[in-house]
């Protein structure tokens, strides 16, 4: 046999080295990207600055969008900081922006000073009290739903009962491919409320615009103030956005927060006047395209119609005091019914119902409404009272806005439509993920909505106490996306759109706009479809 000769067995030796250099160059690139991978976000940051291939690596590390949240009750404002910022810093992360949710027993500016110095600097920042926090514990890893002034356990053998109202849960988020602003909602003084909110809905167009091109978000992240009634805020909103920009939020509140630095920020900061609501508007990123991003909302109601259709016949609005006063008829009927007789017949049709649960009253209205100088158009929308009481002269309701001659419905806080409600809810996050790119998908799994975070929404009244088990509002998120980060709070108002419903309405009428709900909950999904392979 014919033995190779000196000049083969060179060829072959460079060729055998050549593919083990390549070998060892794709192993060790695998082998460092690993090791970025499981890096805390800080040192993940700074990992990016030492080469051009690190920065590369990392930057295919960070490729799709992430959310990060935890939650503490330490009663130490510096301490619970820390243990959130440290569980939300764990894994590579570049923060777009922070919501910090606490509990009356810390105050916001030091909360927001605290979160900024581990944060940056250059992100927008909202920290607000909330009635109660939803999350997963940044030491024991246990999620829990938490509302002040609720009994808390001990540990271990020692139980003891206390009224708790020290806490906050921390969110993250990092969102390639959008912008992340704060616009603050600005009353100025000796001022009507049309201009203010007109004014608002244009900043946070112009934001958009300069953001992406684009006059109009993709979604809204609303916070309003403690004593603010953001009835005709989300009426002018739910009029003046597209159906495709999502808001959801929390009506009462108090917050802090502080705006995105940088040029962006021009006409943040440029208004001055009280801030009756802090907006987090997120809007495409002209720059930047890097697969879709989107938000999707589920709403739980929790109350049910009792008794017949009214009509107000005198309405008196009490604007110090934020209430109506009203008489009414029975749809159909000539009598007069002062607030006693109507509360009578209405409590007398839920005498069977064990505790007495919260009412409210859902008004049909009929409006006209523009923003800036556009010409006036008409719209339907529902908006909710709460009942203070009843005497021989009027019905007494929480807000204003109630006209003469606007229909309305009594509603009740009903755990049984609750239920009802979250296995629809449960139902429609589920078919999230289900959702295809008909034309990326070509039964390429990796090209299926990844649901990737979440929030949530969840009135006061609702919990342990209202369902008799704990975690009920929060396991359609628990039992869907098992593993995904989202968090939440319990409100003072949720709020949501898109959102129709035939509230009160004869059968076959036209939906109309509820932005505004009580007793419900409103979940917020976020979910990223990859680029498709042609693009």
């Amino acid at each position: 046999m014919e033995k190779p000769s000196s000049s083969l067995k060179s060829s072959t030796k460079v060729k055998a080295s050549s593919d083990a250099n390549t070998s060892l160059s794709m192993l060790n690139e695998d082998i460092l990207q690993n090791i970025l991978a499981r890096l805390p976000a800080v040192p993940f940051a700074s990992a990016a600055c030492v080469s051009k291939a690190w920065n590369s690596l990392c930057n295919r590390i960070l490729s799709r969008p992430k959310l990060s949240s935890a939650l503490s009750l330490n009663p130490s404002l510096p301490d619970a900081v820390n243990e959130v910022v440290q569980r939300v810093l764990s894994e590579p992360i570049r923060p777009h922006f922070a919501i910090a949710n606490t509990g009356t027993g810390f105050c916001t500016s030091k909360t927001l000073r605290l979160i900024r110095q581990s944060l940056g600097s250059n992100i927008p920042v909202i920290v607000t009290v909330a009635n109660g926090i939803i999350g997963r514990d940044a030491v024991t890893d246990e999620f829990k739903e938490v509302k002040w002034g609720a009994l808390f356990s001990g540990f271990g053998e020692e139980t003891y009962a206390k009224s708790i109202n020290e806490g906050l849960v921390l969110t993250v988020g990092y969102l390639p491919g959008l912008k992340v602003e704060a616009v603050p909602l600005r009353r100025p003084q000796k001022s009507s409320q049309a201009p203010w909110v007109d004014n608002f809905i244009k900043d946070i167009k112009e934001y958009s615009a300069i953001a992406s091109g684009r006059q109009f978000p993709v979604g809204i992240i609303l916070f309003g103030e403690a004593s603010s009634d953001m009835k005709l805020v989300l009426e002018k909103l739910d009029y003046a956005m597209p159906l495709d920009t999502i808001v959801v939020g929390d009506e009462r509140g108090s917050f802090d927060f502080v705006p995105k630095s940088g040029n962006d920020s021009r006409i943040i900061c440029s208004k001055r006047g009280n801030v009756e609501a802090v907006a987090l508007v997120f809007a495409q990123d002209r720059d930047r395209s890097l697969g879709t991003i989107r938000f999707h909302v589920a709403l739980s109601d929790g109350v049910s119609t009792v008794g017949p259709r009214y009509k107000a016949a005198s309405v008196r609005a009490n604007s110090t005091d934020c209430a109506t006063w009203l008489t009414a008829r029975r749809e159909g009927q000539q009598e007069l019914l002062d607030g006693q007789s109507i509360l009578l017949d209405i409590n007398n049709l839920l005498e069977n119902h064990i505790e007495s649960p919260d009412l409210y009253i859902g008004v049909i209205k009929h409006r006209k409404f523009s923003t800036g100088a556009e010409k006036p158009m008409p719209r339907t929308c529902v908006a909710y009272h709460g009942i203070v009481g009843g005497d021989e002269e009027y019905l007494y309701v929480d807000g204003i806005g109630i006209k003469t001659g606007d229909f309305f419905q009594f509603y009740f806080s009903d755990p049984n439509t609750a239920l009802a409600s979250l296995t629809k809810v449960h139902e429609a996050l589920k078919n999230i993920t289900l959702e295809r790119n008909s034309k990326s998908c070509k039964g390429d799994e990796d090209n299926t909505a990844n649901v990737f975070g979440g929030l949530i929404f969840a009135c006061y009244g609702r919990g342990e106490s209202f369902f008799g088990r704990p975690n009920v509002d929060s396991s359609p998120f628990l039992e869907n996306f098992p593993g995904v980060p989202f968090s939440g709070i319990f409100c003072g108002g949720e709020m949501v759109r898109p959102c129709t419903t035939v509230i009160g309405q004869c059968e076959g009428a036209s939906p109309s706009s509820c932005c505004l709900h009580v007793y419900s909950t409103v979940y917020l999904a976020m979910s990223y479809t990859p680029p498709s392979v042609e693009d």
